[in-house]
C-alpha cells in the first residue's frame, strides 16, 4: 500500500484514539500546530483551483477535518477539566495573543464564533443548496446538448462521454457540498458548547476538586477556555472560508488571486476616481492627510501605470500579422491551420486576376453569390462558401474547382475571346480555336470580339468567360451537391425548419432519427438531382416511416413518392409529353430476383452477363433518345427503381431513373423505347 493511503488511514486512526485516549500535552501541541497548517493549506489550495471539480475531494476533506478538530476539542477539554494544563499553544494564545485578559479575549472569541456563524458558514450553506438544486434541474437540458452536439458531428464519442462524466461528477460535488456545509455548521455550534462546559464545569473542577478560590479559578480556566477556544476556531474559520471559496467558485482561466486582480482592475479609471475621494477625505474632513495621502496617491499610480500598459498592449495588438508570422509559425499550434480543408475553392492562374479583381471590372465573386442563392432556391441547401484564390502553379488561363480538398474539374479561360458553341450545323464562316465547353463537355470555339456579331446570326450560343466559369461552377456544385451536406450543414437546415414546424421536428429528431440519417436521406435526393427545399413534406414522410424501418434508402423511395408533384413538374416540359424508356418484365424480373437481403440493407447481386446485357441496352435506348433531342428518362415500377438505380448509377448517372408512383396522374407519359436483354 503506498505512503499516502496509509498516511490517511492513520490519520482517521488518530483521531478515534483522540476520542478515547488521553494525549499528552506535548502531543497535543504537535496536533494544534498540524490542524492550523491544513486549515492554511485548504484555504490556499481553494483559492488556486479555476473550478470546483478540480477539488471535488473537498466535502469528504471537510468531514474529517472537522471531526479532527473536534477530537483536538475533546482531548484539550479534557486537560482542561482534568489537569487544568492544555499545553504551550493553548497557554500562549490565552496568555500572550489576547494580552492575558481573559474577558478581551471572550469577546474576540464570541466574535469570531458570531463571524463563522452566522456570515461565512450560513452564506456558504445557502450557496451550495441552490448550487446544488440549479445543477440537478440544468443535467435534462446539457444532456440533450451533448446528444445534439453527437448527432451533428461537432463532438466525437470520446468527448461526449468525457462531458456526461463531467456533469455527472458536478452533481455529485454539489450534492455532497450541500450535505458537507452541515458539518461547519454543527462544528460552530459544537465549538460555543465546548466553551461553555470549560467554563462551567472548569469553575466547579477548579473550586470542589483543586482547592482553588473562585477568582483563581476563574482566571485560570478563562484563560484556558478562551485560548482553547481561539485555537480550535481560527482553522475552523479558514475551512469555512475555504468552504464558501469553492462553492461560490465559478470556472476560470486562472486561480482566484489572477481573476480578482484581473477582473478589478480592469478599469484603471475607476482608480482614479477613487483615489481623488480618498484625497478629498484627507482634506475636507478632520482624517489625518497622513493616512488618506499616501493611499490616494499610490490609487492614482496605479491607475497610470494600468493605464500606460493598456495602451501598451493595444498598440501590440495593431502591429502587422506579417511580424507577429515568424513567432507564430514556432509554436507548435500553427501546424492547426494547416489541417482545414475548404467545402470548395477555386483556383486560377495569374492571367485570369481580372475575373476576380472589381478594379478591373471582374463580377466572379458577386457571381459565386448569386450561384449560392440559385442553389438554395433550385436543391435547398445551402452552399458552403466557395473559397476564391490564384495559384501560381496553375497555367496562365487555366483554372481548378475543388471539392473538399480534391480536384473535380478544370478548365482554361480566353478572357478577350467568346465562347462560341454551335447549333448543330456548323458555319465555316466562324473561325477560332477549338474547345471543349467545360460544363456539359460540347465542342466549342473561341473567338475574338469581330466574329461575335456574326456567330449570333448563324444561331451559334456566344457566352463571355465569366459566364463560362459560372456556369461550370453550378453545374459542378449540383452534381456534388450530396458531398457538400453533411451533418453539421443537415443540422443547420433542421435548426431553420424547427424555427417554423417545432413539433414536426420534435417527432423526427432525435428519437426516430438521428441526425446522421436525416443527411442520408437528403444526400440521396441531392444524389438524384432531386430538390430538398420542400423539408415539410420531406419531414411528414421521414415522421411515417422513419419508426419503420432503418433502411435509409427504403425510406428515401417513401420520401420521393410524397415528392410526386415536384419531380413530376421538374421532369416535363408544360404542354409535351414525357419521353419515357421503359424496363421489360423480364428485366424488372431479373433485378428484383437479384436483391439481396441484409441487415445492412438490400443491394443487387446479378450476374455479370446479364448486368451487362442490362447495361448496353439502356445505354443504347438513352443514347438514341438523346439524339432525338429528348430528355432520356428511364421508368420502371416502384418495387425495383432503387436497385435499378444501383445497377446504373456508376455507367448513367445523369439519366433519371423514375417509379410509376412519382409521376403525377395527369402527366402524359409516351414510351420510345424498352430496355431488353431477349
Amino acid at each position: 500500500m503506498a505512503v499516502r493511503d496509509l498516511s490517511v488511514l492513520l490519520g482517521v486512526i488518530l483521531i478515534v484514539i483522540m476520542l478515547i485516549i488521553p494525549l499528552p500535552t506535548a502531543m497535543l501541541d504537535f496536533l494544534i500546530i498540524i490542524n492550523i497548517s491544513l486549515a492554511l493549506v485548504i484555504i490556499l489550495v481553494a483559492m488556486n483551483t479555476k473550478e470546483p471539480l478540480q477539488f471535488s475531494i473537498f466535502p469528504t476533506l471537510l468531514l474529517l477535518v472537522t471531526l479532527f478538530r473536534l477530537g483536538l476539542n475533546v482531548s484539550t477539554t479534557r486537560s482542561i477539566l482534568g489537569e487544568a494544563n492544555a499545553g504551550n499553544v493553548i497557554d500562549t494564545f490565552g496568555n500572550f495573543v489576547v494580552g492575558g485578559n481573559a474577558l478581551v479575549g471572550f469577546v474576540v472569541f464570541l466574535i469570531l464564533i458570531v463571524i463563522q456563524f452566522l456570515v461565512i458558514t450560513k452564506g456558504a450553506e445557502r450557496v451550495s443548496e441552490v448550487g446544488a438544486r440549479f445543477t440537478l434541474d440544468a443535467m435534462p437540458g446539457k444532456q440533450m446538448s451533448i446528444d445534439a452536439d453527437l448527432n451533428a458531428g461537432m463532438i466525437s464519442d470520446a468527448e461526449a462521454k468525457a462531458r456526461r462524466e463531467k456533469i455527472e461528477k458536478e452533481a455529485d460535488f454539489y450534492g455532497s457540498m450541500d450535505g458537507a456545509s452541515k458539518f461547519v455548521k454543527g462544528d460552530a455550534i459544537a465549538g460555543i458548547v465546548i466553551v461553555i462546559i470549560n467554563l462551567l464545569f472548569g469553575l466547579i473542577i477548579g473550586m470542589s476538586q483543586m482547592g482553588m478560590d473562585l477568582s483563581t479559578a476563574a482566571g485560570t480556566y478563562t484563560l484556558l477556555t478562551v485560548g482553547d477556544g481561539l485555537v480550535s476556531q481560527i482553522p475552523a474559520l479558514l475551512i469555512s472560508t475555504a468552504t464558501g471559496i469553492v462553492v461560490t467558485r465559478a470556472a476560470s482561466e486562472g486561480n482566484l488571486g489572477h481573476d480578482i486582480t484581473k477582473q478589478l482592475l480592469a478599469y484603471p479609471k475607476m482608480l482614479y476616481i477613487a483615489g481623488g475621494t480618498i484625497f478629498l477625505l484627507g482634506v475636507i474632513t478632520p482624517i489625518s492627510p497622513l493616512f488618506t495621502i499616501p493611499i490616494s496617491l499610490a490609487l492614482l499610480f496605479g491607475g497610470y501605470f494600468l493605464s500606460k500598459n493598456e495602451k501598451d498592449d493595444h498598440l501590440n495588438e495593431e502591429q502587422p500579422e506579417e511580424e507577429e508570422q515568424p513567432d507564430d509559425m514556432k509554436s507548435p499550434e500553427s501546424v492547426v491551420s494547416l489541417l482545414q480543408i475548404d467545402p470548395i475553392e477555386f483556383e486560377f492562374g495569374y492571367g485570369l486576376i481580372p475575373l476576380a479583381d472589381a478594379n478591373q471590372g471582374g463580377d466572379l465573386l458577386d457571381r459565386v453569390v448569386m450561384i449560392r442563392r440559385q442553389m438554395a432556391l433550385e436543391l435547398g441547401m445551402i452552399v458552403p462558401v466557395i473559397r476564391i484564390r490564384d495559384n501560381i502553379q496553375l497555367q496562365p488561363n487555366e483554372y481548378t474547382i475543388k471539392i473538399k480538398g480534391n480536384e473535380i474539374a478544370r478548365g482554361e479561360l480566353l478572357l478577350d475571346h467568346y465562347m462560341a458553341m454551335s447549333p448543330g450545323v456548323d458555319d465555316e464562316s466562324i473561325v477560332g480555336v477549338d474547345t471543349i465547353e467545360p460544363a456539359f463537355g460540347l465542342p466549342a470555339l473561341w473567338i475574338g470580339e469581330d466574329m461575335k456579331e456574326q456567330a449570333e446570326l448563324s444561331g451559334y450560343t456566344v457566352v463571355d468567360p465569366p459566364s463560362v466559369v459560372s456556369t461550370h461552377l453550378t453545374e459542378v456544385i449540383k452534381r456534388h451537391a450530396h458531398e457538400l451536406l453533411g451533418r453539421q450543414e443537415t443540422k443547420q437546415l433542421v435548426d431553420h425548419l424547427k424555427e417554423t414546424y417545432p413539433a414536426l421536428v420534435e417527432e423526427v429528431t432525435p428519437n426516430t432519427l438521428s441526425t446522421g440519417e436525416i443527411q442520408r436521406v437528403l444526400t440521396n435526393l441531392l444524389k438524384e438531382n432531386i430538390s430538398i427545399r420542400n423539408l415539410p413534406i420531406i419531414f411528414e414522410t421521414l415522421a411515417d416511416y422513419g419508426h419503420m424501418t432503418k433502411d435509409m434508402d427504403l425510406v428515401t423511395e417513401y420520401v420521393r413518392q410524397a415528392l410526386s408533384r415536384q419531380i413530376s413538374k421538374q421532369m416535363t416540359t408544360p404542354g409535351e409529353p414525357m419521353y419515357v424508356i421503359t424496363l421489360s418484365g423480364s428485366v424488372e424480373k431479373k433485378v428484383a430476383d437479384s436483391v439481396q437481403q441484409t441487415e445492412h440493407g438490400n443491394f443487387v447481386s446479378m450476374d455479370p452477363n446479364d448486368s451487362q446485357r442490362i447495361l448496353e441496352s439502356a445505354a443504347g435506348e438513352t443514347d438514341r433518345l438523346s439524339q432525338m433531342g429528348q430528355v432520356p428518362v428511364i421508368l420502371c415500377s416502384p418495387a425495383v427503381r432503387m436497385y435499378v438505380r444501383q445497377l446504373l448509377e456508376r455507367y448513367l448517372p445523369h439519366v433519371p431513373i423514375l417509379s410509376y408512383n412519382e409521376l403525377e396522374a395527369d402527366i402524359e407519359v409516351q414510351s420510345v423505347g424498352v430496355v431488353n436483354v431477349e
